[in-house]
């Protein structure tokens, strides 16, 4: 399965500064987060949760030939379900969620926005965060940046405020398109940053190679 920017992003930007003892990739798809996660910090229990059959297997394969496979699990089921069943809490909870891409929308309004829902339940990803996040623990988050300051608002309903936000370009003239966010239980100041990816085709800038480096074998 393909490898996306933002999932790389994301990997390497998320905070592991206050040293997560367990985390938790929601909708994991391959494993890429986790996977990062564990090559970046010390977490001693790193889960995964991921619903689709073949990337679930797919994920579990990752695992198991990764250097960190000890430290790894991925789950099979539902968000919602997990949420219900799980009793423990997570020091960091990071998500990639999908969602539906701009280029695919089409000329009917209230389909466009159904589809969009169905595929990122922004309300549905923040409730269960809530619930799985420890009290000094962080959730970090790639969302489209139109839908940034929705998606902080709804996350506040839920006592989650951010912290840290990163505005990522492709290049220096196109538009934001990613915003990266970390949210905290508490409020804080929040610090905007922007990342611009590369100056021409695949000419990467500085803080882009610097942030991912050690993530591929060729940069």
């Amino acid at each position: 399965m393909k490898i996306g920017t933002d999932g790389v992003l994301l990997g390497a930007w998320a905070s592991v500064k206050h040293q997560p003892f367990s985390i938790l990739d929601i909708g994991s798809g391959t494993g890429i987060l986790a996977l990062m996660l564990a090559q970046r910090s010390h977490a001693e229990l790193i889960d995964a949760l991921e619903i689709d059959d073949d990337a679930y297997e797919q994920c579990v394969e990752n695992f198991e030939n990764s250097p960190w496979n000890d430290r790894l699990f991925c789950y099979h089921a539902a968000l919602e379900e997990f949420t219900d069943e799980i009793d423990d809490t997570y020091d960091l909870i990071v998500s990639n969620p999908p969602f539906y891409q701009d280029a695919f929308k089409s000329n009917n309004k209230q389909r466009d926005l159904a589809r969009f829902s169905d595929a990122l339940p922004f309300k549905h990803l923040l409730k269960s965060v809530a619930k799985l996040l420890a009290e000094n623990g962080c959730f970090c988050v790639v969302i489209p940046y139109s839908e940034e300051p929705q998606f902080i608002a709804l996350a506040a309903t839920f006592q989650l405020f951010p912290k840290d936000i990163l505005h990522v370009k492709g290049t220096p003239k196109a538009p934001i398109k990613r915003s990266l966010i970390t949210f905290f239980t508490t409020q804080n100041e929040t610090v905007v940053n922007e990342l611009i990816i590369e100056t021409s085709r695949h000419n990467y800038t500085e803080d882009y190679i610097n942030l991912t480096q050690d993530f591929y074998l060729k940069m």
